[in-house]
Parts: C-alpha cells; sequence; structure tokens
C-alpha cells in the first residue's frame, strides 16, 4: 500500500513539472526552473571566457553577431541577454548556454560556406536552450538517480546477493535505452526548431541541408555507431530536415492560397 502511495505521489509530482517545447509542443519533464537554469549557463560561460581565445577578427566577429542578432529576434525570449564570443579553435563546432550566451568556434567557419549555413548552426544551438534541453537532461537523471535508489532498496531487501548485478544493468540499460535516445531526440528537435528560427529570421533553409552535407564529408568514417551515440547520424539528419523544410514550405503554400 505505501510503495501505491509513493508512486501515484510521484506520478502526480512529475505531472505538476511538465513543460512543452517551443513549435514542437512536446512534453517534457522539468524540475528546474528557467531562472536557476540561466543562472547556471552565465555562470559557466563566464568560466569559459577566462580560459578561451577570444578571436580578435573584426570582420567575422561581426558577421557572427549580426546572425546571431536576426535569430535572436526571432526566438523573441525578452529574459535572455544575447552574447555571442567567436572563438580561436579548430574545432568545428558551436553552442548556447541558457540565456542566450553562444560560441562559435573559428573552425566552423571553414565548413559553413555562407551566413545561410553558419545561421543553420547558430539556430539549431539556441534552439536547445529554448527547448530547455540542458534542464530537461539533469531533471531526467534526477529521477533516474531516484528509481534507481528504489530499485536498489528493494533488491537489497529482497535478494541481497544481486545488488551489484541490478546496479550495473541498470546503468546500462538507463543509457543506452533511455538517455541516449533522448539525446538524439534533443538533437533531431533542436534541428527543427532551429530551421523554424531560420525561416522566420529570413534565411534560405534550404543551405541547412548543404551545411550537413558539408559535415558528412568532414566527418566521414569518425563517427560513432549511431545507437552510442548522442548524436544521430548524419544522414538520418539531412533526411530529417529535408521533411521539415517540405513541411514547412506546404504550409507556406496553403496559408498563400488562402
Amino acid at each position: 500500500m505505501k510503495k501505491f502511495i509513493f508512486f501515484i505521489f510521484l506520478s502526480f509530482f512529475i505531472i505538476g513539472c511538465t513543460h512543452h517545447t517551443p513549435y514542437t509542443n512536446r512534453s517534457q519533464l522539468m524540475l528546474v526552473s528557467e531562472d536557476e537554469e540561466i543562472a547556471m549557463g552565465e555562470k559557466s560561460y563566464k568560466e569559459f571566457l577566462q580560459k578561451a581565445k577570444i578571436s580578435k577578427d573584426i570582420k567575422d566577429t561581426k558577421r557572427i553577431e549580426a546572425i546571431v542578432k536576426r535569430i535572436a529576434k526571432a526566438a523573441n525570449r525578452p529574459k535572455y541577454k544575447w552574447e555571442v564570443h567567436l572563438i580561436e579553435d579548430p574545432q568545428v563546432n558551436a553552442w548556447c548556454m541558457p540565456g542566450g550566451k553562444i560560441v562559435v568556434y573559428t573552425g566552423l567557419l571553414k565548413v559553413a560556406k555562407n551566413d545561410d549555413q553558419l545561421a543553420t548552426v547558430i539556430s539549431h544551438e539556441v534552439a536547445h536552450a529554448l527547448a530547455r534541453h540542458g534542464a530537461e537532461r539533469i531533471s531526467q537523471a534526477e529521477v533516474a538517480a531516484l528509481i534507481r535508489q528504489i530499485g536498489l532498496i528493494a533488491v537489497a531487501t529482497k535478494a541481497p546477493q544481486y545488488t551489484g548485478t541490478f546496479d550495473m544493468a541498470y546503468g546500462y540499460t538507463t543509457a543506452l535505452g533511455v538517455m541516449l535516445p533522448y539525446s538524439r531526440t534533443h538533437e533531431y528537435e533542436a534541428d527543427e526548431i532551429g530551421i523554424y528560427l531560420m525561416d522566420k529570421a529570413g534565411y534560405n533553409i534550404h543551405e541547412a541541408v548543404k551545411f550537413w552535407e558539408n559535415m558528412k564529408k568532414v566527418s566521414a568514417g569518425k563517427a560513432p555507431p549511431e545507437f552510442v551515440s548522442t548524436h544521430p547520424s548524419d544522414e538520418h539528419r539531412i533526411e530529417k530536415i529535408k521533411e521539415i523544410i517540405k513541411k514547412i514550405e506546404a504550409r507556406k503554400k496553403k496559408n498563400h492560397a488562402k
């Protein structure tokens, strides 16, 4: 009876902490407030900048700032204090902290051939922040840890000799069965939200496909198997992006016909 009451309480608690992502409207568990998330993002950003090598290339910096300005306007998040730095680093990467703190690595400029392709990546990273994927992962980890503790107590009570086996099996199945697929869900979702942001900001969304085709060439043979990766394969990503573009164009055509 006590277990039943506990799970009823847990269910109501989780339902009460459910939020929805922008554009995709996916339900998500959220145990971290947006203000807490933004504060963590600002702290991490300041710590990162203290060690990073900020680019002195004024032309490229202004170019990145202009793209961020357009995407930020499309994102329309009053709580966010947008900021971007171009970092001297060969990584083909960029990221956005909660609260709108963005980093773009100079290595990305060699793969993104134009502003639309740069907007593809920046919009994708901003989408992660808008969808609060970081806070969602923290929330998922907290719930997983709670369930693990309940399981360990139950096993220790009835079959203590299997406690170690349960712990190892739970960790493995949670990683491959829950956390990694959720990471790929976040990546696909950030792609979708990012394409909507690009479109709203006036960028050519077809360049998103070309950017990921460039990435496919760069990462050929280097990416791990998708089932053990937090990111989807380039092929699957390109397929999904093409579907999103078709959906956006069909909606525009329908609206134009009215």
